[in-house]
């Protein structure tokens, strides 16, 4: 039982600080369930502090990137608990800089829980070794796809590994600022179909950027000219690289004046609320597919990665492997699932509540470890050899 009186005090590591729309619903739900199940108080080891206070209004805020591994160690030996995660934040090029806080909550006595996470690209035997280190001595890990379960088994990690599913499937509409729906264009009366492009990089090392954007802007062309619809690009990362590739789509469209880039600046809720306005949706980023999913509309995705391929599997929609598909394929995938919108739409409302299920599931783990009802030790434990500097 929860101690009378007691705040806890929680630490939340991520890729926070605004640059991604679905990060930022992530720490959102993260955030919700802890405050509705115990009084805490939550520090946010962000990428953008003034972000970070702004958007979620949470007691402390650490701009992690900016400061040394000694600087960083009071922020961390005052916690109960550190959370690491949720999201995509465990492949090669990212893992140290998340992995420098978990370490030092070891080094200080301080539990940690990994929360619902993403794995892979996980390849450099490097950070394999890290990671089996450092996750080794965590009290308790979730991931949000079966597959990731598999790649940190794969480092040679021994201690159970909890299935659960993105914190953002909890995540609920807001209100939309006023005349949003007339000033983006979202009138009904029209076919709208969303779509989101993103960046190749570190997290998508297998995207060819010109062969895309020249078969994205070859199906919203499709897309315009068979069912009549207009296209609505949705940009996750708001700030510039979403943006940017929507427009490089658009430039090589043949009808390109029925194509636009939704304007505005919105919360992660109020997108949401956005996203029913869509008859359909064509996309690669997660969390735009998991807006889609929540609002009951048909989609098509292009899974550039394994998690992408997760939420696929578990609302039991095909999709064209990235590595194989073209721009016929990925139409025939479009054709197939727009003509079968209300089985898809039956579907996906069927299998919500079991996935929402499973995503509170990490919220009750992290009460149980802050109230000692599950004591923070891991299954297999392994002496931290790994210093991570800085």
């Amino acid at each position: 039982m929860p101690e009378t009186n007691k705040v806890y005090k929680v630490g939340i590591s991520g890729s926070y600080g605004g640059l991604n729309l679905g990060d930022e619903a992530i720490l959102q739900g993260i955030i919700t369930q802890l405050r509705r199940s115990l009084p805490v108080e939550i520090t946010v080891f962000s990428r953008d502090a003034e972000d970070t206070k702004h958007r979620h209004q949470v007691e402390h805020v650490v701009p992690v990137r900016s400061l040394t591994r000694n600087e960083v160690k009071p922020e961390i030996q005052k916690l109960d608990l550190f959370i690491l995660g949720g999201g995509g934040i465990l492949f090669d090029a990212a893992i140290k800089d998340y992995l420098r806080e978990v370490s030092l909550a070891h080094d200080n006595g301080v539990q940690v829980m990994v929360y619902a996470v993403s794995a892979g690209p996980l390849e450099d035997s490097n950070m394999q070794k890290l990671v089996k280190e450092l996750l080794s001595q965590a009290a308790v890990i979730t991931v949000r796809e079966r597959n990731a379960k598999k790649i940190l088994e794969n480092t040679g990690l021994k201690c159970e590994i909890i299935v659960t599913a993105d914190p953002a499937f909890l995540l609920e509409p807001e209100q939309l600022p006023k005349n949003t729906i007339m000033r983006e264009h979202l009138e009904h009366g029209k076919r709208l179909v969303a779509m989101s492009v993103r960046e190749p990089g570190d997290a998508a090392p297998d995207l060819k950027e010109m062969a895309y954007h020249e078969m994205m802007a070859n199906t919203a062309d499709f897309i315009i000219d068979r069912y009549d619809a207009d296209i609505v690009f949705i940009p996750m990362e708001q700030r510039v690289l979403d943006r940017q590739h929507s427009h490089a789509v658009i430039s090589r469209m043949l009808r390109p004046q029925r194509a636009w880039l939704l304007q505005g600046e919105y919360t992660p809720g109020q997108l949401l609320s956005i996203i029913k306005r869509f008859d359909f949706a064509v996309g690669m980023r997660l969390h735009f597919l998991i807006f889609a999913a929540l609002q009951g509309v048909p989609f098509v995705a292009l899974p550039y990665a394994t998690k992408v391929a997760g939420i696929l599997e578990e609302m039991q929609i095909a999709s064209p492997p990235l590595h194989l598909v073209n721009t016929g394929r990925l139409i025939s995938y479009i054709d197939r699932y727009w003509d079968n919108r209300k089985a898809t739409k039956d579907k996906i409302k069927q299998i919500l509540p079991s996935i929402k299920e499973r995503a509170l599931e990490n919220n009750q783990l992290a009460v149980k470890l802050l109230t000692g009802e599950i004591k923070g030790q891991p299954m297999y434990p392994l002496p931290v050899k790994t210093k991570i500097k800085g």
